[in-house]
């Protein structure tokens, strides 16, 4: 049996239209064909990449705005990681925002995983990892 491969990354988000202008601002994914199903939502893309975002007006089940590595995440990789902390910053996000403000980023350059990482919060909070990481 081959290995899987990873299809896509489902996230909640109360504003449909706030997120999939978030992810496409940031990372350039377009919209793909998504079939009628039984709750709203959109689907994005760029090569390999799908993200899935799920309209739920209930919202996530993260209470407030903090960055916890620990936490529920998902990791997109890029070779162009000084290019993203600039666009981030050209979003409103900063280093210097306090830890409980929403557009904190949370940089590791010299991380133990052997590559730089950061961590934001997308406009539902969920936890995006953003790294350097070699290869595909």
């Amino acid at each position: 049996m081959s290995a899987p491969v990873l299809h896509h990354v489902s996230i909640v988000a109360t504003d449909l239209d706030r997120s999939v202008a978030f992810y496409q601002e940031l990372f350039g994914l377009e919209r793909l064909h998504r079939p009628q199903l039984a709750v709203p939502g959109a689907w994005l893309g760029r090569q390999d990449l799908q993200l899935h975002i799920i309209l739920n007006p209930a919202g996530t089940f993260r209470p407030r705005a903090k960055i916890d590595i620990g936490d529920m995440h998902f990791a997109l990789r890029t070779d162009e990681f000084d290019t993203v902390l600039q666009k981030l910053a050209g979003m409103g996000f900063t280093e210097n925002a306090g830890a409980d403000d929403p557009k904190q980023i949370l940089v590791i350059r010299n991380s133990p995983a052997g590559f730089p990482q950061l961590y934001i919060l997308d406009p539902d909070l969920n936890i995006v990892e953003i790294n350097g990481a070699k290869g595909g």
